[in-house]
């Protein structure tokens, strides 16, 4: 049974949207050019004012899978989550999935900066649907495992990012969510809990959880991955066997950087 399908995906941005950019530099140059006896200058015309972060993308994850997603910069993996995580609704098309989700994206997702570790803690339990009873049977393994100590119970917004991402990382990890949706875990932390981290994630797939993983790092992907998917330029390139769609990668990877236009898709 599929826990993730997607059919038809696609994510448009605006860049330089006419009517929302400029109004107040354009009413001060009317007003100006009036007070001249000028005529009043026309408006700016964008020549590119959108693009398409993902487009046209069909998916389908079983329940139980681990899926990497390959990609440049800018080829659209993590908008493809943020759509996921019902961060930011897709422009067209439909996204289906079947269980509850935990998302670690980037840093600030899912934290609120004036409450403590502590208290995001039991936000993103009670989100995830467990009772107070159970987050706090969990605290203490959370708390030491992300090595946070006594900054607990300091408001993360004092965190440093290194911290903050150990925290998010340990808070997915020990929450009942059924899809993991989790971009590039080895900016948790230092190398020792790089480490400790990609041992969780592996313990966690053993129990049968989906996972969406992206990544940069290919001994990862292989040791992890039970199938890839190739991201270019916001569509499919390739999906299915983990070291073919690594080659495909590389590949891309050797021609160098996408375009301006596209960096920002994430």
């Amino acid at each position: 049974m599929a826990a993730v399908t997607l059919h038809g995906i696609g994510k448009r941005y605006r860049l330089d949207d006419q009517r929302h950019r400029s109004s107040l530099a354009e009413q001060l140059q009317k007003r100006l050019a009036r007070l001249a006896g000028r005529p009043a200058p026309p408006p700016e015309v964008a020549a590119d004012s959108e693009f398409w972060a993902l487009r046209g993308v069909d998916l389908e994850v079983r329940e139980g899978e681990v899926l990497g997603i390959l990609g440049r910069n800018g080829s659209g993996k993590s908008t493809l989550l943020k759509i996921l995580a019902r961060i930011t609704p897709p422009t067209e098309g439909t996204a289906v999935l079947r269980g509850r989700v935990a998302a670690l994206l980037e840093v600030g997702t899912g934290f609120h900066p004036d409450l403590t570790g502590r208290e995001n803690v039991y936000l993103n339990g009670a989100i995830l649907g467990l009772s107070r009873r159970e987050i706090a049977g969990r605290m203490e393994e959370i708390a030491d495992f992300a090595e946070i100590g006594r900054f607990l119970d300091m408001p993360v917004k004092h965190y440093s990012s290194g911290m903050f991402l150990r925290l998010a990382f340990v808070v997915l990890a020990h929450m009942d969510a059924e899809i993991l949706l989790i971009d590039e875990i080895t900016a948790v932390g230092d190398k020792g809990f790089e480490r400790k981290s990609l041992a969780k994630l592996r313990e966690m797939v053993g129990s049968g959880r989906t996972v969406l993983y992206i990544s940069h790092d290919m001994h990862a992907v292989r040791s992890l991955c039970d199938r890839c998917v190739v991201l270019d330029g916001g569509r499919l390139r390739d999906q299915g066997d983990v070291d073919r769609c690594i080659r495909v990668y590389e590949m891309l990877c050797a021609r160098g950087p996408l375009a301006p236009d596209r960096r920002a898709a994430g």
